[in-house]
């Protein structure tokens, strides 16, 4: 890994570190400024001519800084000749403007791809996108992993014996299908309506929970109105106990206090994509690291190997 360079931005540094350590690389040092008129200018510390260069940098609160601070990062890194250069972002926050669904609308996702590869990525590493068609908006080669092994390892010592993994919505049944098959157990799928800010209402249910503890699957918790919801309806339908499982831990406004007050949820586990998630404190929070998956998938792009078995869900 001699001719590997690690950087990271503001976003990325936490992760960074734990993946360098699994790497066995030093994570090399970056100089970020601000100027009197508030624009932002980053500094490359180390030589990367030549170099396989990988910038860690989850799209986070403040995106627009964290984004801004990641095209700075790739366009010092192009000027520095560096031989490939890799987005690692563990969180994209902009996939969720994947669609036209109003008039007159921006595609966000689209648009954040475009500037990567205008700015000199020649390939992105990220983990579970917010829909399948954020992915066909890079049109340079594009990893995506995801955390399911990490979550069922977690999950998997458990007393899964009255278990079903739910759905919230039929977008990530796949998902869930490919989970509960990990954990060896059935899955159900709720029908989701959201209508405009975050109200959200769950109007069915497809599956037996009667009587069941409930592993609630979703890729990403934010404001958690949908989480808050489908416990309501997981309660109306005689559920025993309900953990919630996630890989992108945003958790604004007091998200995980207010999911956390609902007693019968016994559980809340996320990664460690979002890097506010792990400076939460409740005793019903837990952080799992995908730091190593994401170090493996950098030690296999570097050496030409495959990646595939790292984010095929349907490969256990």
């Amino acid at each position: 890994m001699a001719e590997v360079r690690v950087f990271a931005g503001t976003g990325g540094q936490r992760f960074a570190h734990e993946m360098c350590a699994d790497l066995d690389v030093a994570l090399s040092p970056i100089k970020i400024q601000r100027f009197a008129n508030d624009c932002l200018q980053v500094q490359l510390l180390e030589n990367c001519r030549e170099r396989d260069v990988y910038l860690v940098q989850s799209v986070v609160r403040p995106a627009q800084e964290s984004l801004m601070e990641l095209l700075l990062m790739v366009d010092a890194a192009k000027g520095a000749s560096a031989a490939r250069i890799t987005a690692v972002m563990p969180h994209f926050a902009y996939a969720r403007s994947d669609k036209k669904d109003a008039p007159r609308i921006s595609l966000g996702g689209r648009l954040v791809a475009d500037l990567l590869e205008t700015a000199g990525v020649n390939r992105i590493l990220t983990m579970t996108l917010h829909a399948p068609q954020v992915h066909a908006f890079f049109r340079v080669p594009t990893d995506q992993l995801n955390a399911l092994r990490d979550l069922a390892a977690h999950f998997l010592p458990s007393d899964l014996s009255k278990a079903t993994v739910v759905s919230p919505d039929l977008g990530n049944a796949k998902s869930a299908s490919a989970f509960a098959k990990m954990l060896g157990i059935p899955v159900a799928a709720a029908a989701k309506e959201r209508f405009d800010g975050d109200r959200v209402e769950i109007t069915s249910l497809i599956g037996d929970v009667t009587g069941r503890d409930i592993i609630v699957l979703d890729d990403e918790i934010a404001n958690g109105s949908t989480i808050i919801a489908i416990l309501d309806l997981l309660r109306e339908h005689g559920a025993r106990s309900v953990r919630i499982a996630c890989t992108h831990g945003i958790f604004a406004n007091d998200a995980v206090h207010r999911i956390a007050a609902d007693p019968d949820v016994v559980e809340i586990v996320t990664t460690n994509t979002v890097p506010s998630a792990g400076l939460l404190a409740h005793d019903k929070l837990t952080v799992i690291s995908v730091a190593p998956a994401f170090a493996e998938a950098v030690r296999r792009i570097h050496s030409g190997e495959s990646v595939s078995a790292l984010f095929d869900p349907t490969h256990v």
